[in-house]
């Protein structure tokens, strides 16, 4: 009888095992609807591809390149002076546009021949790779949830010294490296 027992189980572990293993393609075809969906998970809500059409953040973006937006930054970061950031065009949020942060809520901004000034202080600008002559703005204070943000080509760049205050709710997320092309693949600074 013992025997008997032993017998069945070990018939019915063996037929559990037949009944658990799945088809191959069955397998990756799974492994491919997951890998979709965490994909769309990832570009939806975290990160997010765009593409530089105009020459407004050279030198740190060239025409063409394409960069990768961190949209998570907007739940958990603080924009910070220097940031880089892509943002619906406040006069029309069809628009796409990435500019650097320049001034925040609050700051007193001022744009003189010699260069910008925040709070009475000359701004010192590392990622300018020449000097530009400006016209000169201000001095206002930048208001409550808005920020003033300009292109790093600044002879070239449609920005807030023309179209005025971006509001927060417009921030997509902050730009935080380039993807292609390869030659100027690296993290954005």
């Amino acid at each position: 009888m013992e025997l008997e027992r032993k017998n069945n189980d070990e018939t019915n572990m063996a037929g559990n095992e037949v009944e658990q293993k799945k088809h191959p393609l069955l397998e990756l075809v799974q492994a491919i609807v997951i890998a979709f969906l965490i994909a769309f998970v990832i570009r939806t809500f975290i990160f997010q591809p765009f593409w530089v059409p105009t020459t407004s953040m050279v030198p740190t973006l060239k025409v063409d390149d394409r960069i990768i937006v961190n949209e998570l930054f907007m739940r958990y970061g603080e924009i910070e002076r220097g940031d880089i950031m892509v943002f619906r065009y406040p006069l029309d949020p069809d628009i796409i546009y990435v500019k650097r942060m320049i001034g925040l809520p609050g700051d007193t901004f001022e744009i003189q021949d010699d260069g910008i000034y925040i709070n009475g202080e000359q701004l010192h600008e590392p990622y300018l790779k020449q000097d530009h002559s400006y016209e000169q703005l201000g001095p206002f204070v930048i208001p409550e949830g808005s920020y003033f943000g300009m292109g790093d080509n600044r002879q070239y760049s449609a920005d807030s010294r023309y179209w005025g205050f971006i509001p927060e709710d417009n921030f997509i997320g902050k730009a935080i490296a380039i993807y292609w092309p390869l030659a100027n693949a690296g993290q954005i600074k």
